[in-house]
C-alpha cells in the first residue's frame, strides 16, 4: 500500500513539474544537451530574444527536434539575455 502512494505521488509531481504557468512558455536551448527553460510571454516583445527566434527559424524551420520551440544558442547566451530582460 505504501509503495502504491509513493508512486501516486511521484506521478502527481512529475505532472507539476511539467506544466507550465499561465503567461509563460517552454524552450529548449542549448548547442549540444538541450536545457528546458520557462520563460514568460512578454520576452517575445523584445529585440533581443526575437533574434534568438530568427535564429531559430534559420536553423530549424518549423520543425523543432525537442518537440518545442529550440533556440540554438549556448546556455550562458540565453541566461545572460534573459536576466537582462528580466531586470527590465
Amino acid at each position: 500500500m505504501a509503495i502504491r502512494q509513493m508512486l501516486r505521488r511521484s506521478l502527481s509531481n512529475e505532472r507539476r513539474s511539467n506544466e507550465v504557468p499561465k503567461g509563460h512558455f517552454v524552450v529548449y536551448v542549448g548547442e549540444s544537451e538541450k536545457k528546458r527553460f520557462v520563460v514568460p510571454l512578454s520576452y517575445l516583445n523584445n529585440p533581443s530574444f526575437q533574434e534568438l527566434l530568427c535564429q531559430a527559424e534559420e536553423e530549424f524551420g518549423f520543425h523543432h527536434p525537442m518537440g518545442g520551440l529550440t533556440i540554438p544558442c549556448s546556455e550562458e547566451l540565453f541566461i545572460d539575455i534573459t536576466s537582462h530582460l528580466s531586470r527590465t
